[in-house]
């Protein structure tokens, strides 16, 4: 008689040794990433913070042990306005097989411009524009927007520093490169942002579903303007909300509120350019 339970013991006992021989694989093969956004590693972060390198975020792990250099890091970033944060293992998981030593800076592709220089460049204009995204965190909404920015344009794009999805490899990629053709300012405070604005001769919109002003009853022309879009889910924060000149909205002709953020944007900001050529403005 055939032993099938011994049979079945010796069909078990290699399948067993083929799932740990997987696992044991698994284990020793290192993930590989794409490393075109990052720096790592404590000397190398280092580097970049003391270099011509435009960084977006410093990542620190939480279970990291710091040190002399550890602490050059936090303080450097700090004195340069530069974000960092204290995440769990989950957030290193993608970079296992890199020698990251708990420290991974965020690398933009592109040169920030500062808000004070941006505002120096026009200071003598009447007719300037910028859109400003308070809490925009999908990679292809905020490509779209600086395309259609480009395309129209607008003279700059506003980011806060926090909350907002940065310019990246990917973002750059989805604008079509319009990311390097047009000046992207990054702030720590859209408030302070917002009221720099205002105490340099610029009115400020925000699109709110509430108003009873539509986009298209505001004059755009001879004045410099700076469009607030808000975030896929929250919109406009209520602090910039107050602090603005006008409130607008896009007229719903159904009870169906749900304009994606960078079609919302490029309907307000081609009304600018329709009156500008209607009024004879620049082509």
């Amino acid at each position: 008689m055939k032993n099938t339970n011994n049979a079945k013991y010796h069909r078990r006992g290699k399948s067993e040794k083929s799932n740990n021989n997987l696992k044991e694989n698994m284990a020793s093969t290192p993930i590989t990433v794409d490393t075109t956004d990052i720096v790592y590693g404590k000397n190398s972060v280092m580097e970049a913070l003391t270099g011509e390198r435009e960084i977006n975020k410093i990542l620190i792990s939480k279970t990291n042990h710091s040190d002399n250099k550890m602490e050059d890091i936090k303080e450097l970033a700090k004195a340069k306005g530069i974000i960092f944060q204290f995440v769990g293992k989950e957030k290193f998981a993608p970079y296992q097989g890199l020698n990251h030593q708990g420290v991974i800076a965020q690398i933009a592709p592109i040169k920030y411009v500062e808000l004070e220089d941006f505002l120096e460049k026009h200071k003598d204009s009447n007719s300037s524009s910028l859109v400003v995204l308070d809490g925009v965190e999908d990679v292809h909404n905020i490509g779209a927007i600086i395309r259609t920015c480009v395309c129209a344009g607008v003279d700059g794009i506003l980011i806060p520093s926090r909350r907002n999805c940065q310019i990246t490899s990917v973002v750059e990629k989805t604008s079509a490169g319009a990311v390097n053709h047009i000046d992207i300012i990054k702030v720590n405070s859209l408030p302070v942002a917002i009221q720099t604005l205002k105490d340099n001769n610029w009115w400020v919109i925000v699109t709110d579903a509430k108003s009873n002003q539509n986009y298209y009853d505001i004059d755009y022309n001879n004045m410099n303007f700076a469009i607030v879009m808000g975030g896929e889910h929250s919109g406009v924060s209520q602090t910039l909300m107050k602090m603005s000149d006008f409130q607008v909205k896009i007229p719903m002709l159904k009870n169906f509120n749900s304009l994606n953020v960078s079609n919302a944007m490029s309907i307000i900001v081609y009304e600018s350019v329709r009156q500008r050529l209607t009024k004879g403005g620049e082509q």
